[in-house]
């Protein structure tokens, strides 16, 4: 299977071959995605994607045409590029001679065109395309339709809307027909028409003893393997997270580990039957391209389950059937793991003991079975098998008896941060995690040399609070800084220290508002000094997200070196910038920031034959647990003429991430050479698991290597050449690390050390 990174949306998908088996969601889950009704507020709707701009495309579940929620796409003028898309892909699987896109369309302010679009493809080859009317300024709920002859070589579709220029357009209730009718059926009966627990689960849990977390822990692990094992379940023929509900209270009263175990097997009997259907055919696991194993040796452990269960458990192993798709998970083109029926339950209030254990269930059986670095998760994996196993059973207690939405949240907190994802993180919950507050010092901090720096102000009077730009903190409110990163640390879900560190300098001054006493060194002087906390809704943080240089995307800097900051390219102006910078003595590629979509044009320019840039794992969605090395077609730069001949460096930091890291390591591969820190080590595109209450949990969903399979997860990007301010630099106003990149291309004798 070739992958196709989603990093940069629709834009990149229509760039790149796609795999011939390709798959969407489930059929009955196609009305729900159209009419966005499992959409997360603030989130990019579920099995939809964005392109162009990041944050542009959001679920909006304030305006609907029907039901709750719809889709916003809102573009400003400082929006990066000129188009925002939400996008999804359907395959193929269906006849007829016309096929039929249809949405409605609400639009304010618009200074462009808002408007629907559909294409069909062959693979990675478009065949045909259709838009439908434009809508522009301010119009009410209005139905469009865009039509075309159905190709009988179509294998997958694209479909969605777009928005040109600025303004706001909401987009909701679509539909595709197919010579008049409607491709959508509905979930099965088993799944839709149990609502025992749909006002609360009933379970109230204040005090929890060893054995009753042991007996939970191993009820979640159960659980999580029908979940995605059993073909009643996996199928969609029950309500599965209601059925948890149904055996918690006797796992909780059993008194002894084989009493739960007993009582787990009766359950399984009650809902799904005694034996599992025979398979035919059954699945195999393929070892050819296997990466990791499925980790499933416990379902054979007797001491663990006891015979009786143990034997159901391998039985419903045993009898899986091929599938590229299941009622709860499929893979989407990227080949991510997309959660597609786990609820939100928007309507549940918190506490609700059972609801809080579902949460913490579901996203650590996700993890187990679909978390592509589920393997370098510890700090010490080689020494730490049951890494996982260990952090379910610690952080039952703390989720399952927290009485307030405050202390569930922190809970939740602790549990994700064991994930040590970069990427990993719980929608809505920044306002749980330490330091809390609304409020914050209107200055920017790094941490240079292990101490948090002022690096720069985050508002225009920024300087008034006294504080200076190289000044190093000490003490906050008579705390030192090293015992606040002490408390803080355990919920940053990090991927490194450098990622962790980043995150905590751009948020450790929040608090309350008002006065607050800060410690400071300032060129050997210990100084106090009182600045007032500000309300952070009236900083710019978005400087918090970059250290690149301050003004235009390209930029030419002394000694005839051209410069180029990833985070405002454009794509249409990639040929002018290589154009203008020919004949200079090099190039910098500053990455120490987000990069926009339009990077792969820019790469092109600069390789002179073509070139494998990374390798991926993708999950098994027939053997969950299982992970297999995907193709490198989806990671190859093809080059473009005529080729840059000067020098390139690529500067890297803790910021760069993600998207980030993926472009430095094309850059690396088209002979670019790296210059900087360590980045955050978590790259690949991010899947999202609904949580009770309207939330959502993400984390890297694919996992990301060089061609020669050496990992990045955690790495990060090692830098050719390994720079970092100081705090001398910062105090004289000097991008040291931009001096060293100038160093390399004007004498090539880099400045700097080579890593260890």
């Amino acid at each position: 299977m070739n992958r196709i990174r989603l990093h940069w949306g629709f834009i990149l998908c229509l760039a790149l071959a796609l795999p011939a088996d390709a798959q969407t969601t489930n059929e009955w889950y196609l009305a729900d995605i159209f009419g966005f009704e499992y959409a997360a507020p603030g989130a990019v709707p579920d099995q939809w994607y964005y392109g162009s701009a990041d944050g542009t495309v959001l679920a909006d579940c304030t305006v609907s045409h029907t039901g709750n929620c719809s889709a916003r796409l809102e573009r400003t003028s400082s929006s990066s590029g000129t188009t925002s898309n939400l996008t999804a892909w359907i395959p193929v699987d269906f006849s007829g001679q016309t096929i039929q896109w249809v949405g409605w369309v609400k639009t304010e302010d618009v200074n462009g065109v808002a408007a629907i679009y559909f294409s069909e493809y062959q693979g990675g080859s478009e065949l045909l395309t259709a838009q439908g009317s434009a809508a522009e300024g301010t119009t009410g709920w209005t139905q469009y339709s865009a039509t075309l002859p159905l190709s009988g070589q179509a294998n997958l579709l694209f479909v969605g809307a777009f928005l040109s220029g600025t303004g706001t357009a909401w987009v909701d209730d679509f539909q595709l027909l197919v010579d008049g009718r409607q491709v959508a059926s509905n979930p099965p009966a088993g799944f839709t028409g149990d609502h025992q627990f749909d006002g609360g689960s009933g379970i109230t849990i204040t005090s929890l003893s060893a054995l009753q977390v042991q007996n939970l822990a191993v009820l979640a692990k159960v659980w999580g393997f029908l979940k995605y094992y059993h073909p009643a379940v996996t199928s969609g023929q029950h309500q599965w997270d209601y059925d948890l509900f149904r055996a918690i209270p006797a796992v909780l009263a059993a008194e002894d580990a084989p009493t739960a175990n007993q009582a787990i097997a009766d359950w399984i009997t009650a809902r799904l039957g005694s034996t599992v259907t025979p398979c035919n055919p059954c699945a195999t696991l393929d070892t050819s391209d296997l990466y990791m194993g499925t980790n499933l040796d416990w379902i054979s452990d007797e001491s663990l389950l006891g015979s009786s269960l143990s034997q159901t458990l391998q039985s419903v192993y045993a009898n899986r059937t091929p599938a590229t798709q299941t009622f709860f998970v499929s893979l989407d083109l990227g080949s991510n793991p997309v959660f597609q029926f786990d609820s939100y339950y928007l309507n549940i209030s918190l506490p609700d003991s059972g609801y809080q254990l579902l949460g913490l269930f579901r996203v650590w059986n996700a993890v187990q079975y679909f978390y592509p670095d589920r393997d370098v998760m510890a700090n010490h994996p080689a020494s730490s098998p049951n890494y996982w196993d260990s952090v379910l059973q610690q952080s039952i207690p703390g989720i399952a008896m927290a009485q307030s939405s405050l202390t569930y949240q922190q809970q939740m907190l602790l549990f994700k941060a064991m994930i040590n994802d970069s990427h990993s993180g719980i929608s809505n919950f920044t306002s749980a995690q330490p330091p809390m507050g609304s409020c914050q010092l209107p200055v920017q901090i790094r941490f240079v040399q292990g101490v948090p720096v002022v690096t720069g102000y985050l508002s225009s009077d920024g300087a008034n609070s006294g504080l200076r730009v190289g000044d190093e903190i000490r003490q906050l409110d008579g705390t030192a800084v090293g015992d606040l990163v002490a408390q803080w640390t355990p919920y940053y879900a990090d991927s490194n220290q450098a990622a962790a560190l980043r995150d905590i300098g751009n948020a450790m001054t929040q608090g309350a508002c008002g006065t607050v006493s800060v410690s400071i060194s300032r060129r050997r002087q210990q100084l106090s000094l009182t600045p007032d906390r500000v309300p952070t809704s009236t900083l710019n943080l978005s400087s918090n997200g970059e250290d690149d240089l301050p003004g235009n995307t390209f930029q030419m800097l002394p000694g005839n070196i051209a410069y180029i900051k990833m985070s405002s390219l454009v794509a249409s102006q990639t040929a002018n910038y290589i154009q203008s910078a020919a004949r200079t003595e090099g190039l910098i590629v500053d990455i120490r920031n987000y990069p926009s979509a339009a990077w792969y044009p820019l790469v092109a320019w600069l390789a002179s034959e073509p070139v494998n840039y990374a390798q991926s794992t993708y999950g098994d969605v027939t053997t969950p647990g299982a992970f297999h090395w995907a193709g490198l077609l989806g990671d190859q730069v093809l080059p473009v003429s005529p080729h840059y001949r000067g020098k390139v460096v690529v500067l890297v930091n803790q910021i760069t991430q993600s998207a980030g890291e993926d472009v430095a390591m094309a850059f690396r591969a088209v002979g670019a050479i790296v210059v900087g820190s360590t980045t955050a080590g978590a790259d690949g595109n991010c899947s999202t698991v609904p949580l009770p209450g309207g939330l959502w949990f993400y984390f890297s969903g694919n996992g990301i290597f060089y061609p020669d399979r050496t990992p990045t997860q955690r790495v990060g990007i090692v830098p050719d050449f390994v720079v970092t301010p100081t705090i001398a630099g910062i105090r004289a106003g000097r991008d040291e690390v931009l001096d060293a990149a100038i160093h390399v291309i004007e004498s090539g004798t880099p400045i700097g050390r080579a890593p260890r």
